[in-house]
């Protein structure tokens, strides 16, 4: 289902890395059956989180998604 660099977003909450729902990660590898790794870069290009993630914890990304930005340290607060 999911190919390497496909842009999904989180569907959930991981607050130790830094990470809300919705935030937009790009695949960078892909395990069968059902896990992948995905990176979530901050706006200057760093990364911010490099995680493996089961299939259901992302979806892809299609017309109907706006793409927003939001302070990293909102996370704290």
């Amino acid at each position: 289902m999911f190919k390497l660099l496909d842009a999904v977003a989180l569907t959930h909450d991981i607050p130790a890395a830094g990470l809300r729902r919705g935030d937009v990660g790009a695949v960078v590898e892909v395990y069968v059956p059902d896990s992948m790794e995905v990176e979530f870069v901050a706006a200057s290009g760093r990364t911010q989180a490099l995680i493996t993630l089961a299939v259901q914890d992302v979806r892809l990304l299609g017309d109907q998604d706006l793409i927003a930005v939001r302070s990293l340290a909102e996370t704290d607060g």
